[in-house]
């Protein structure tokens, strides 16, 4: 644990009156180790260039840069090529871009697309958006009162009209882990396409997109160890071929006249414009990081934290754990009675805890539990038993400042 938080050079920040940063915001977004720093600050030193366009010394860096990164990310979920990894802005590009381009003109009047009651705004909108444009439906598979979604629930929603399923692999707003194996399997069995929103997943459990059968998986770098505004859509590659570019102009071409225009062979048809290089570079770097990290140790460390703090705020009157599904990742939201999400962020921020409020955008999920927000306490691998302490001991003087 010393070794991995000296990595994370924002874990030594000493904020006001000394205190000690306990970051527990993880699931919004993990802090970077100094080799991703570092490989950001690279880029802009040694090879600021634009990628695949020039045969200058700086564009050959650029490019190595941008394509190991993706290489990278072939050996990192076990994809079977590299033409299978579309660089994006992140998941909800992603999702987007899966909506569009796969769904959308496959999609008519009557047919059907499956998600589930807790998916985040970025799973949920994009397929509104393609529903709305094509008059299909969107059908949602209920959580259960402890946050689990049931397989039997996911098939019974299945049906000869469902076009394709989008489901989480691991909530943001309850750490429920979905059985998205056997939830792929179901679907297939009916010949429905899975795209699985991995935003989440990534840096906490080994990915392995052709165990699972995923026939799209999303995933966002900030949520890894890299920067934002970068990540990667996985899509099969018979699938890729079969859809049309999502936006035009830039590396996406082949040809270009005013008679028509070919498109780029896979993945870059799906990369117009000039791309976030620097993100590449270092979300290659993030890569390596948690590459040489033990993810079944990670996921044992994060999960002996959650058990610890699951215990001490059980114990805490008036606080209630909103989603306790078995097996769910280190991730807890909560309320307390007579207090407000945002002023129990706020106090904890005065000793130095550092937690999410709000509804985690997930609107729905927080209606199903009959809430507006939650408190959530994430965790991630550099966190340790001192973060969960003091996350206890600010809870325990919220209490007692509101009875």
């Amino acid at each position: 644990m010393e070794r991995v938080r000296a990595d994370f050079p924002i874990l030594s920040e000493t904020l006001a009156e000394g205190r000690r940063l306990a970051y527990l915001d993880n699931a919004a977004t993990t802090q970077k180790p100094l080799s991703v720093i570092r490989a950001s600050d690279d880029y802009y030193r040694h090879a600021n260039a634009n990628v695949h366009r020039a045969i200058h010394a700086l564009s050959q860096r650029a490019t190595r840069a941008y394509e190991s990164a993706r290489d990278r990310m072939v050996d990192f979920i076990n994809a079977a090529s590299r033409d299978e990894i579309v660089h994006t802005r992140g998941t909800t590009d992603g999702i987007n871009l899966v909506a569009q381009c796969y769904a959308r003109p496959r999609l008519a009047a009557g047919d059907e697309i499956l998600i589930t009651e807790l998916e985040h705004h970025s799973n949920i909108v994009p397929w509104q958006m393609v529903a709305e444009a094509t008059g299909a439906h969107v059908v949602v598979v209920p959580v259960e009162d402890d946050g689990s979604v049931s397989l039997a629930a996911f098939e019974q929603r299945l049906s000869d009209r469902t076009v394709i399923a989008a489901i989480a692999h691991i909530s943001n707003a309850l750490g429920t882990v979905l059985p998205v194996a056997e939830m792929i399997a179901a679907a297939h069995r009916r010949d429905v396409p899975v795209l699985v929103d991995g935003a989440q997943a990534m840096a906490h459990t080994p990915v392995d997109v052709r165990a699972l059968g995923a026939d799209f998986y999303a995933m966002s770098g900030h949520k890894i160890f890299a920067p934002t505004g970068f990540g990667v859509l996985y899509g099969r590659r018979e699938l890729l071929e079969a859809m049309p570019p999502y936006q035009g102009g830039g590396d996406m071409i082949e040809t270009v006249s005013f008679a028509g225009t070919t498109y780029n062979e896979l993945p870059y048809k799906f990369e117009a414009g000039t791309p976030n290089i620097a993100g590449a570079a270092a979300f290659g770097a993030a890569l390596e990081y948690v590459g040489g990290l033990d993810l079944d140790a990670v996921a044992a460390h994060e999960h002996a934290l959650l058990e610890s703090a699951t215990a001490a705020m059980n114990e805490i009157d008036g606080l209630r754990i909103i989603g306790t599904a078995p097996g769910k990742a280190a991730i807890i939201s909560f309320v307390m009675d007579g207090v407000h999400a945002h002023d129990i962020g706020t106090l904890l921020d005065e000793t130095g805890v550092a937690i999410r409020t709000g509804h985690h955008c997930a609107m729905p999920l927080m209606e199903r539990f009959g809430v507006s927000a939650t408190a959530r306490a994430s965790f991630a691998a550099y966190n340790d038993q001192a973060d969960v302490d003091a996350l206890i001991k600010g809870l325990h003087s919220i209490q007692r400042i509101f009875g």
